[in-house]
């Protein structure tokens, strides 16, 4: 059995040299090395950025949408969208592990897991698309993927259905990373307050800011925006165009009485929305872009020509923990809990 490097460098087709999430094309045989896991592939969570551009692209034709799937991952061996660099994740059944894991996972061939790495990295094989849930951004297929030896993942709890964890574990970093930056008594901004990753934001952004700290959700319609308010999950809501920056900062000045947030939290999966979230958030504080649909050079240029001083944190989906804070907002939510398997189970 072939050795494999632990970063997954040894499936690289091109360009030699760049590890699996950067390169164009990765090799996707499903005949694993001595360090990697085979998993069976039961769905795929699509990023939500992702799923929407393809959704556009594709004129909500769910046929189109398979074609294009198909094509992302015949043409690259796995589903990186090359218009948001995102990908998403998955739920799948270890079929086999590689012997240079053994002592170093507590896998065994038969455990179900959702996989806590980018599909824009993993290799993968679409045999067949079953069902798309184009509301909630899952795929339904049959087909294989590869888990590098870096690659972490969670093994799904036995107290939730399978994709109630999927669609929070998907998301888990955004309330991980909310729960470690969020002090007590900070203003935080939470944009697209009335998604997943908003929703989850918003529980321990209210949570860790406590009675003194005060936190607004902004969501992208009255729909979205009642979520939130049905939940008690902010202290202030309101309808806003994320594109619209002044806008927005006009309004979070308002309510702040012009001393602006402490944490500003992006969870919009569209464009241009980096300039509402730095005007909304006061010098020194901090900006958490969650959302893969974030530019890096309109916010860092964005923020210099505005004078702001803010610190800006990438998304990165993991943060230690990560997993197990996620699923833990939704036993200690019975409402969230709820609100989820409506929407996602």
């Amino acid at each position: 059995m072939k050795k494999g490097c632990p970063y997954g460098t040894h499936r690289v087709l091109e360009p030699k040299g760049v590890l699996p999430q950067p390169a164009e094309k990765i090799d996707n045989t499903m005949e694993i090395y001595d360090n990697e896991i085979l998993l069976d592939v039961q769905t795929l969570n699509i990023d939500s950025a992702s799923f929407t551009q393809i959704e556009k692209q594709a004129g909500g034709d769910l046929e189109e949408i398979k074609k294009i799937m198909h094509h992302l991952v015949d043409t690259q061996g796995k589903h990186k969208n090359p218009v948001t660099g995102s990908g998403g994740m998955l739920i799948g059944t270890v079929k086999e592990i590689g012997p240079a894991l053994e002592g170093k996972t507590d896998l065994k061939v038969g455990d179900k897991v959702a996989t806590l790495v980018s599909l824009s990295l993993t290799p993968l094989v679409i045999e067949e698309i079953l069902e798309i849930r184009p509301e909630i951004d899952q795929v339904d297929i049959k087909g294989q993927a590869i888990l590098f030896e870096s690659g972490i993942y969670a093994v799904l709890p036995n107290d939730m259905p399978e994709n109630l964890a999927l669609s929070v574990l998907d998301v888990a970093g955004a309330p991980a990373q909310a729960a470690k930056l969020v002090k007590p008594g900070d203003t935080v901004v939470v944009v697209g307050g009335g998604g997943k990753s908003g929703l989850l934001c918003l529980y321990e952004a209210k949570k860790r800011a406590g009675v003194t700290g005060q936190v607004i959700c902004i969501g992208g319609s009255e729909k979205s925006l009642q979520r939130a308010i049905d939940l008690d999950l902010a202290d202030d809501y309101f309808v806003g165009d994320a594109t619209d920056a002044v806008a927005i900062y006009n309004k979070v000045a308002e309510l702040t009485d012009g001393k602006l947030a402490d944490l500003v939290i992006n969870c919009v999966n569209i464009p241009n929305t980096e300039m509402a979230s730095i005007l909304a958030c006061k010098d020194d504080g901090t900006v958490y872009f969650f959302s893969m649909a974030t530019s890096f050079t309109k916010a860092a240029l964005g923020a210099e020509g505005v004078g702001k001083d803010v610190n800006m944190i990438i998304g990165n989906g993991y943060t230690k923990g990560h997993a197990a804070i996620a699923l833990e907002v939704l036993r200690e939510s019975p409402g969230l809990r709820e609100l989820f398997t409506k929407m996602y189970a």
